[in-house]
């Protein structure tokens, strides 16, 4: 496909880098030549220096020729008139990325309005996950498919975790729990592992159940935690006011920590029920004496990672239960992991996700049984993916155990009226399922006939 990309930034740019890994043809536009330059020596893209929301330049990058227009600058207003301006021109398909919460009410019209395919927002797309995350502490991260019916949950084995040793083909043996281990992350390598993978102290690993059975597993195994209660949140950003509303109307407390008091009367109108503390978070003892040891989740906001994992590592020190951490460049993860930050979330990375499994559905528009939804999992290196079957196929009534299924991929759930199935060899597939596939041949799966050999 061919893509146009407005905005060099941090999500412009990863999302240009997935695209291109995706084997699309991808011109990106900027009015920063330097940063183009840049970029263009480290991903294979074409480049045009300009202003994205003029006509003349949108011409030039011929967007009616396109098969889809992003607009990802740091402006809401140039992303919504490049992309007004891009249908005018011709262009079928158009994103734009919308930040400001004053536009959140009025997004659907907008995009009726304006012709917008999709609008993203990496902030609230960011708040989302982290809300997951801090609902279910148990779990480093927590993808859901199916509309809720299916979990998929990252776990990491401890030294005392009773997994530690065990083989996955015992696991059902000794739990009596219908959950599959899908995908296992050890140092640098991931597996998609067979029944007879042990697991180590430290892997990390992906578990795929219902909700249900999700917790009763971690309750079995000891690492159940429940939901947090109180929240600190160091740094006002766009992604704190949206997480702090999202977590009191779970009737959470919230507290946030940050420097600039213009900012923090701006919160403080916005979110009433929020403690607002207008301070320096690096100030000694300043987060003891805002009471950081009797909040059981702890989110580093800031706009600088480093500072991000020191205050990170610092709640860890005083055992705050669950702590998040936004990272946008996951450039070193080994340091990360070293920190003992288990949850990190990455505005830039998600948004370039949803970007890229829209852009999968377009080119799958045409298949019968099309990708549903798509999420990347393990550092960005497996794909999970969420079929609906529509049609009687070849495959349709076979055993699992007599598909010849590539290597690489595992059918890690079957959602069949609302029930959530954990497959085994003499389950089926049938028309109307819900079928999540687990791949590590990324970009490889179109439609689910392509997991056959």
């Amino acid at each position: 496909m061919k893509i146009v990309v407005i905005g060099a930034g941090k999500v412009g740019s990863t999302l240009a880098a997935q695209l291109v890994k995706e084997g699309h043809e991808v011109l990106m536009m900027d009015t920063n030549e330097e940063r183009l330059e840049f970029l263009q020596n480290r991903i294979d893209i074409m480049t045009l220096c300009g202003n994205g929301a003029s006509k003349e330049y949108l011409k030039e990058a011929e967007v009616e020729k396109s098969d889809l227009v992003i607009a990802a600058t740091s402006a809401d207003e140039v992303n919504i008139l490049a992309c007004f301006i891009a249908r005018q021109i011709g262009a079928t398909k158009t994103i734009a990325r919308v930040r400001n919460p004053e536009y959140r009410n009025q997004l659907e019209l907008m995009k009726e309005e304006l012709g917008l395919s999709m609008i993203v927002n990496p902030e609230l797309s960011a708040a989302h996950e982290i809300s997951r995350i801090l609902r279910f502490p148990s779990a480093n991260d927590v993808e859901l498919f199916c509309r809720g019916h299916v979990e998929l949950v990252e776990y990491t084995v401890g030294k005392d975790c009773p997994l530690r040793d065990l083989a996955l083909k015992d696991i059902y043996g000794k739990y009596k729990i219908k959950v599959l281990i899908c995908a296992v992350r050890r140092g640098e390598d991931i597996t998609i592992p067979k029944g007879d993978f042990v697991l180590q102290e430290g892997d990390k690993i992906n578990i795929t159940a219902s909700p249900k059975n999700i917790h009763a597993f971690f309750e079995a195994i000891g690492s159940f935690k429940r939901p947090v209660k109180s929240v600190m949140i160091v740094g006002g950003s766009m992604i704190a006011y949206y997480l702090a509303a999202q977590l009191i109307d779970m009737r959470i407390d919230v507290k946030i920590v940050e420097e600039n008091s213009k900012r923090c009367d701006e919160l403080s109108e916005l979110l009433p029920k929020a403690s607002i503390v207008c301070a320096n978070a690096t100030e000694n003892d300043l987060l003891l004496e805002e009471g950081i040891m009797d909040f059981d989740g702890f989110v580093a906001l800031t706009g600088l990672d480093e500072m991000n994992i020191i205050y990170g590592m610092y709640a860890k020190t005083k055992n705050v239960e669950k702590v998040v951490t936004k990272v946008h460049h996951l450039s070193f993860p080994e340091v990360i992991e070293s920190s003992g930050i288990e949850s990190v979330v990455s505005p830039k990375l998600i948004t370039a996700e949803r970007i890229s499994s829209y852009v999968r559905a377009i080119q799958n528009s045409y298949s019968k049984n099309k990708v549903e939804s798509l999420r990347r999992i393990v550092d960005n290196r497996i794909e999970a993916l969420e079929f609906i079957v529509r049609d009687d196929e070849k495959y349709v009534g076979v055993p699992l155990k007599d598909m010849p299924i590539k290597n690489n991929i595992l059918i890690a759930a079957i959602v069949r009226k609302g029930q959530a199935i954990i497959p085994g060899g003499f389950d089926e597939i049938k028309k109307g399922d819900s079928v999540v596939v687990i791949t590590s041949e990324m970009a490889a799966i179109e439609e689910l006939d392509d997991i056959m050999r």
